[in-house]
């Protein structure tokens, strides 16, 4: 079917009155364009969902899509034959309630039993709430750091991770056979209730959350010793942090700590923030500014992404001016800061590991081998770090002592399988409470890091891809990567290059293959000889491939000129692949 007669299709069947109105709306010549992209294809179910812009169309989120999606997830559930419970929980964002209930619906309509939270709650409230409830599944209706256009749909399975990708694939499956208008079942929501199929959850599950994450401590006596010395503003950008952020942090004894009322509030829009993403500066300034109005002392600001599973730090720097931590600043000083806390405490494990993606800094890697912990690489993905959590706990391997992405991502503890900014943001005002209790700051922690290991950073580049299949075409670009494998970069020797979707290692110097020791997936890794590691991969939720510079330097000075050539080099690669 064309993408004009699906338009068609929908035109006459769709009975929401906002989308109906959208998409009479659309003339079928002057918006030619813009049907063709809402209806060329079905919205791509991934290892991490469903994400798109909101509106009407295949290509959009709505409630058709939604409801379609979540009679594939039903139909694999009931096909795994254990027991039939979903947890459902949703942020801030416009439609995300109306979608986590019509999920609800379907799941119901299917005989699944669902637990839902009463209200928006942040992404590791689900994780934890299946692995309390004994879920098989769980559904977040979240685009996480996402424009305010966006929101998602993704699915964790029983052990509390995101759904690894044989699942995603089963599930893709079964919702590619459902007619969008007819092969749904569901029960309306009042009805799903009255039968028990659905049940709130929330206060309760709240109050076993908050236990959890205070269990996470490094060192409980910190925070109620210095809790009233070191300064914290926060801020949850409109999201679902606003409420349990400032409340662990008050149960854990930071006294000292003010909320940016501009951006306390939870609204879908987003008002004060082009993008709501703690990674970029540009979100603090909001809170900078209430810092510099009542010219208070303060030592940390953080934030939170809408679903609060991101946590992004602002500190001030040696001349007093404020300036953010990378992920990898942050993972780097968390692991150490754990570390040393567990070793002046007697609680570090013999077998102790900490985990890491493998796009993210060998700055951790420096760390734990010289502190005789474990690191661990894994693909990109919490799911990952969860499936380790979940591994060390059955064979003993290893303890699990903290885990990190680059995009700011962090977690110590196995009561959740997914990234946490509630923990994540109790951890960093711990670690700033210390050091401030020392006489330093995070930015000169970080410094007698890089002094005492060398200067680690890191550049990112997002291509951006675009056509009608931008999937194929990111596809196709990996394609011509791999054809023509680089044996230096920026005129610097390439050692190993790691294919990991072929699963090789290729010695450049000694020319002999190996194994990867990770699955499959679509990634190419290049270790250089002055240890700099550059990645590519394409992006899992986004049309566009990312490129990872992961440098090092003897100084500063250094660092930035490598980082600038890299990414001149990679940059190059890729216009003239665009323009061949």
């Amino acid at each position: 079917m064309t993408a004009l007669n699906t338009y068609r299709r929908w035109l006459a069947r769709v009975e929401d009155d906002a989308l109906r109105a959208e998409l009479s709306a659309l003339d079928e010549v002057r918006d030619a364009a813009q049907i063709e992209d809402r209806f060329y294809r079905d919205l791509a179910f991934g290892t991490g969902g469903l994400r798109g812009v909101l509106g009407a169309g295949t290509n959009r989120m709505n409630v058709y899509v939604v409801r379609r999606a979540t009679q594939g997830l039903a139909a694999y559930l009931k096909a795994a034959g254990l027991p039939l419970r979903c947890a459902i929980a949703y942020d801030s964002r416009n439609n995300s309630m109306r979608f986590a209930e019509t999920a609800a619906e379907v799941l119901a309509g299917n005989g699944v039993k669902v637990y839902i939270y009463e209200s928006l709650r942040p992404t590791p409230c689900l994780s934890f709430a299946i692995l309390q409830l004994g879920c098989l599944a769980g559904i977040n209706i979240t685009a996480s750091h996402n424009p305010k256009e966006y929101n998602g749909y993704k699915v964790y399975w029983e052990d509390g991770a995101q759904l690894p990708p044989d699942h995603a694939d089963e599930v893709s499956r079964e919702t590619a056979g459902i007619d969008i208008f007819t092969g749904v079942r569901r029960l309306s929501f009042s009805e799903g209730c009255d039968k028990g199929l659905i049940v709130r959850i929330g206060e309760a599950m709240d109050e076993a959350f908050l236990r959890a994450v205070l269990d996470c401590r490094t060192d409980p006596e910190i925070l109620s010793k210095y809790g009233d010395a070191v300064g914290i503003v926060y801020t949850p950008l409109h999201g679902t942090g606003y409420r349990l952020v400032p409340e662990v942090l008050k149960r854990a004894g930071v006294t000292n700590l003010r909320v940016v009322e501009s951006q306390r509030r939870p609204d879908g829009d987003f008002p004060t923030v082009a993008v709501p993403n703690p990674e970029n500066k540009a979100c603090f300034a909001e809170a900078i500014d209430l810092v510099l109005r009542d010219g208070a002392d303060c030592d940390l600001i953080i934030g939170t992404d809408p679903d609060a599973d991101r946590v992004g730090v602002v500190v001030k720097d040696a001349n007093g001016l404020f300036v953010p931590l990378s992920g990898n600043e942050l993972g780097a000083l968390l692991v150490d800061y754990i570390i040393q806390a567990r070793r002046r405490k007697g609680t570090l494990p013999e077998n102790a590991c900490a985990v890491k993606s493998i796009v993210s800094s060998e700055l951790f890697t420096a760390i734990c081998n010289k502190n005789g912990v474990t690191p661990v690489n894994v693909l990109t993905g919490f799911k990952y770090i969860g499936e380790k959590i979940a591994e060390y706990e059955k064979t003993g391997q290893y303890t699990f002592l903290f885990g990190y992405e680059e995009s700011y991502g962090f977690l110590s503890a196995g009561y959740v399988r997914d990234k946490d900014a509630v923990a994540g943001s109790l951890l960093i005002s711990e670690m700033a409470a210390y050091y401030k209790s020392i006489g330093t700051t995070l930015y000169g922690a970080i410094h007698a890091l890089y002094k005492e290991y060398g200067y680690y950073g890191e550049a990112v580049l997002n291509v951006q891809v675009g056509g009608v299949d931008p999937m194929a075409e990111m596809n196709r670009r990996m394609t011509a990567l791999r054809g023509e494998l680089f044996d230096s970069i920026a005129e610097c020797r390439v050692l190993r290059v790691r294919d990991y979707l072929r699963r090789t290692v290729f010695d450049l110097v000694t020319g002999a293959t190996s194994e990867t020791d990770l699955p499959e997936s679509d990634v190419l890794y290049f270790e250089l000889e002055d240890g700099t590691n550059i990645i590519v991969r394409p992006s899992g939720t986004e049309p566009k491939i990312k490129v990872y510079i992961l440098a090092k330097g003897k100084d500063e000075q250094t660092l930035e000129a490598k980082k600038a050539a890299y990414a001149a080099f990679m940059n190059a690669q890729f216009q003239d692949e665009k323009h061949s």
